[in-house]
């Protein structure tokens, strides 16, 4: 199913905006077919792009890397939704989240649960930078680390505003980094990308 079929226009041109609960409620009704990557962004419900080879290598690598160096400090949640408000459900690539014991099976992480988003883009890059970024900025999540699987490069964002985040910092080759949550724990570039 293509993103037109679950947005409407309406009178001026407007686009029909859902909330979280509405989206709920459509999946589980089975609006949605099984296997469908889909996600709510300002009220608009997105078709997610198709995970490619470099893409998801990146993931299954920075799965690794985190949780040998992270260990049970946090909770490594992948490709799996976080609700930002009543109008925005995405699913980032990686969400370094508090630990909590029921490993949120009681409702989805929230800004305040998050610690770090990772998105990795081949063909979205522009998205991950123009709107999802902007959003978890406006959310309040101290940290983003966008990764460019074809150019290579890591683009780390910080210091969250209404506006977006008021940094970035981009990362190349002999590059260290360190998550604001665990500035002590170092990461190569190289060991990431």
């Amino acid at each position: 199913m293509t993103t037109q079929l679950f947005t409407s226009k309406i009178h001026n041109h407007n686009v029909h905006q859902f909330t979280t609960q509405q989206f709920h409620l459509m999946h589980e009704a089975g609006v949605f077919s099984e296997g469908d990557r889909l996600e709510l962004i300002n009220g608009e419900i997105k078709q997610m792009s198709p995970i490619g080879r470099k893409h998801a290598a990146c993931v299954n690598r920075l799965v690794t890397v985190l949780t040998r160096k992270l260990g049970d400090q946090i909770v490594l949640s992948v490709q799996n939704s976080i609700r930002l408000d009543d109008k925005s459900e995405p699913q980032p690539d990686l969400a370094i989240l508090k630990p909590r014991d029921d490993f949120y099976e009681e409702g989805l992480p929230t800004p305040l649960d998050i610690l770090l988003i990772i998105e990795v883009a081949d063909s979205t890059i522009a998205y991950d930078r123009e709107v999802k970024a902007p959003l978890y900025a406006a959310a309040g999540i101290p940290e983003m680390w966008l990764f460019d699987v074809n150019k290579k490069a890591i683009e780390g964002y910080s210091q969250p505003s209404a506006s977006g985040y008021k940094r970035m910092q981009r990362y190349e080759q002999n590059d260290i980094l360190s998550m604001i949550a665990f500035p002590d724990v170092s990461f190569d570039w190289s060991e990431l990308i």
